[in-house]
């Protein structure tokens, strides 16, 4: 069963990991932007961008690892929503469709 699947209770009983890492983002397969990822579940992250990005609008996302034992982490996703942080910055809410 994919993620797009599960009904949205089910994807918001994932366990959410706080994180604060730098991560790249491209947005349609061309534009980069270095973002924050604030948090990671199984469904989907959060990330914190100095771009408001779409609803709607497909992704990837990479995190290098710091460490040479763990791989990075790739993902592809869709944002789900966007909204103004505090900062000044844009939170961006990605439900995942895959993960590498």
């Amino acid at each position: 069963m994919s993620m797009n699947d599960r009904d949205y209770e089910e994807k918001r009983n994932f366990i959410r990991m706080t994180m604060n890492a730098t991560a790249k983002l491209t947005v349609n397969g061309n534009k980069a932007i270095e973002v924050t990822c604030i948090d990671l579940s199984a469904g989907g992250m959060t990330i914190q961008s100095t771009e408001a990005i779409a609803p709607g609008t497909s992704i990837q996302v990479n995190i290098e690892s710091p460490n040479a034992q763990f791989r990075s982490m790739n993902a592809k996703g869709e944002v789900l929503r966007c909204e103004t942080a505090e900062s000044g910055r844009y939170d961006l809410g990605i439900q995942l469709d895959s993960i590498s």
